[in-house]
């Protein structure tokens, strides 16, 4: 069977680096369903991406779609066929539909029932006559920025130069905007020449000789054999930081790298500064002794050969010095001011115009995180504490560094702290208030520093969903839901109880009390319960927990993630276990049965018990009320196993919907009281039993 190979590149104007990686896969993603759907058979995709393209070259294609034969059911013959035996007007539509005539129709039997049916057979096209259609692909491509330019609507991440299309040695012609897909590539911006491609196989090879390497792996293998080579042979460490080798790969097209220095004054600067300007700012990998120590020294990769190579190191420590010096100003000028100054200055910093200042901010944080601080059982020194970080902790946000290095916002304020006399827990809290700044970023390590994020996250929270402005869909400008998934993972890292439902009114209670955002309420924020459980199931999701045992945990009475991971926990170990089904089946025919109690106090009087059954339920659910507080979740299942012989005598004695409404009323009280007891685990009603 005859196989081709078939090349697509996208020539454009250089891409942010972070949008290469998840471009290029996302083409290759759109080209694997697009050849699915048109019925080409593959055998391969490789991916190639560099700032100025992305490139696909599929490997074994089919020479030609598969062939599709589609039967379809028209009218009933009742309906097809009039009585003399002619067709009707439905049965000619139908055929017509199809792309024939009623000569073409067949008569076949649906459960004793005649149908007529029309069998379409559809001999597959040739691959080159199917592959023009890629621009669909082309046009198709989605990007978190979007950019039009000369007189055209359409966007693209950045302006389209060239295509090119090869099926082989053959083009394959298409045309977006009024560029044509060829056969010529582009080579490196200044070393490199157009290439004129003979077949799609030469793509990889034709463009390294003009100074493109353009297979993404290789070229960072390449990065990351030369900056080991630079540090063996200078005795240094060089960190690696993931993201950072990421994006420098994608920055360059001929990777070179080079080590460059600065003076040794400079390191007198936090370490932290000093990463910053050389990692996050200049893209330069810095570097350290074997003890961990930085050193005044970098190592960077220019997008280039080694021409002129010593004229590139002096331009790029030049730069780097330039933000050194900036660095040094800003920390002796901040180190003028006190704590209480940039505070003072919060007073006129806006968090949110519909919310109020930063300093109001904080004055609202200081109340959740005293009132969370007591909750979560904080010692007296951690609460000192955590008081002090609480009414400080956003200060640096109007530092002269901060506003230059925004990354370091957090990070300086520790420093300062610091410098200025605060003991190290507060200023730790300080730094920890942001974690985890991802999904999965780290988490606070302190207690007080966990106090203080949650309460922060909370308070911006809460006043976002009180102002009215809820993430909606993909909607989420403020990444509320980022803040609250930060909430949970704290709080089940500490094993923190969080009622939600309780605390929120606590917070709201201590806002109107101190007259904070008045125009905060608490029915304003109904629908922040829901989203907090979205937020668990997306945890649970990571933990490839039961749907089922999570759908049933997250109807937690209380709102309480800690009783929600708790009770999983249980339910599924127990899941594993021959007991489960029945004690579960015993529960949910409680609960199903207690729904049609009255909505009242669940109140029992035995002098309406007419079977001793009746009494030894009672007996055993009163005892297991007065221990519930004190049980551990996992206790409270074994109790509730307990019951399960209980219950079913019970079942077996007496008939619950009795006639006479006062006996009927007592038994349903009696189960409500059980179902009350077990919806601390949530809703077992949905849990599947085997």
């Amino acid at each position: 069977m005859t196989t081709h190979n078939y090349l697509l590149e996208i020539g454009l104007e250089d891409m942010p680096a972070h949008v290469v990686t998840p471009s290029i896969h996302q083409l290759r993603d759109r080209m694997a369903a697009f050849l699915k759907d048109n019925r080409l058979a593959f055998a391969d995709i490789h991916e190639y991406a560099t700032p100025r393209r992305l490139a696909l070259l599929v490997s074994g294609l089919a020479d030609k779609q598969t062939d599709e034969s589609t039967e379809n059911r028209g009218p009933a013959m009742k309906i097809a066929q009039d009585k003399d035996g002619q067709w009707t007007k439905a049965a000619q539509g139908f055929a017509r539909g199809q792309g024939g005539s009623v000569d073409d129709l067949e008569v076949r039997d649906v459960k004793g029932t005649p149908y007529v049916f029309y069998q379409k057979n559809i001999s597959g096209q040739p691959a080159a006559q199917v592959l023009p259609k890629v621009t669909e692909i082309i046009e198709a491509m989605t990007f978190p920025t979007r950019m039009h330019w000369n007189s055209y609507d359409f966007e693209y991440i950045r302006p389209l130069h060239w295509f090119v299309s090869l099926l082989d040695d053959t083009v394959i012609p298409f045309k977006v905007l009024d560029i044509e897909a060829g056969r010529t590539t582009q080579g490196h911006r200044f070393l490199g020449e157009p290439v004129t491609l003979k077949n799609a196989t030469d793509y990889e090879t034709a463009l390294a000789k003009q100074f493109v390497i353009a297979d993404e792996d290789k070229r960072g293998a390449l990065i990351k054999d030369q900056v080991t080579q630079i540090a063996n042979d200078h005795g240094w460490r060089i960190v690696m930081n993931r993201d950072l080798f990421e994006e420098v790969t994608n920055l360059v097209e001929y990777p070179t790298a080079f080590a460059g220095k600065f003076d040794k004054k400079y390191l007198e600067l936090p370490d932290a500064v000093l990463i910053t300007s050389m990692r996050d700012n200049q893209r330069y990998f810095y570097v350290t002794d074997h003890n961990g120590e930085l050193l005044p020294d970098f190592v960077a990769v220019r997008n280039g050969n080694t021409d002129h190579l010593e004229n590139v190191i002096k331009g790029n420590e030049k730069v780097l010095v330039a933000r050194l010096e900036d660095a040094v100003f800003f920390y002796e000028e901040d180190q003028q001011h006190t704590i209480a100054d940039y505070v003072e200055k919060l007073k006129t910093v806006m968090f949110h115009d519909k919310i109020g200042t930063m300093y109001e901010k904080m004055q609202r944080v200081a109340g959740i995180a005293h009132y969370l601080g007591e909750r979560f059982e904080l010692s007296d020194e951690e609460l000192t504490d955590l008081d002090r970080a609480a009414h400080i902790y956003k200060f640096d946000l109007v530092t002269s560094m901060v506003g230059e290095f925004p990354e370091l916002q957090g990070t300086m304020g520790e420093i300062y702290a610091q410098l200025q006399g605060e003991k190290p827990a507060v200023a730790q809290a300080i730094r920890e208030h942001y974690m985890p700044t991802s999904a999965d970023g780290k988490l606070p390590e302190s207690k007080i520093g966990s106090v203080l994020a949650i309460a922060d996250k909370m308070d911006t929270i809460m006043t976002f969903f009180g102002a009215g402005m809820v993430p909606s869909g993909s909607n989420d400008p403020y990444a509320l839901r980022r803040q609250a998934y930060g909430i949970i993972r704290i709080l089940q890292e500490h094993r923190w109880h969080f009622p939600l439902l309780r605390i929120q009114v606590a917070i709201v209670s201590q806002f109107q009390k101190k007259n904070q955002v008045p125009q905060l309420k608490l029915d304003k924020i109904k629908g922040l319960n829901d989203f907090f459980v979205d937020r668990v199931k997306q945890f649970f999701s990571t933990k490839d927990a039961r749907h089922d045992i999570v759908d049933a945990v997250t109807e937690n009475q209380e709102v309480d993630p800690e009783d929600m991971f708790a009770a999983a926990q249980v339910l599924t170990h127990e899941a594993k276990k021959d007991t489960f089904k029945g004690t579960i089946e015993a529960l949910t025919r409680v609960s199903h049965l207690a729904r049609k109690a009255k909505d009242e106090e669940p109140v029992v009087d035995p002098a309406l018990f007419q079977n001793p059954s009746e009494q030894k339920l009672y007996d055993a659910v009163e005892k297991l009320k007065v221990d519930v507080p004190n049980l551990s979740i996992g206790d409270l299942y074994q109790r509730l196993q307990e019951l399960r012989p209980i219950i079913d005598a019970y079942f077996d004695e007496n008939m619950v919907m009795d006639k006479d409404p006062k006996i009927q009323n007592n038994r349903l009280q009696q189960l409500r009281q059980i179902r009350e007891i077990a919806k601390l685990f949530g809703n077992l009603d949905g849990l599947i039993v085997k």
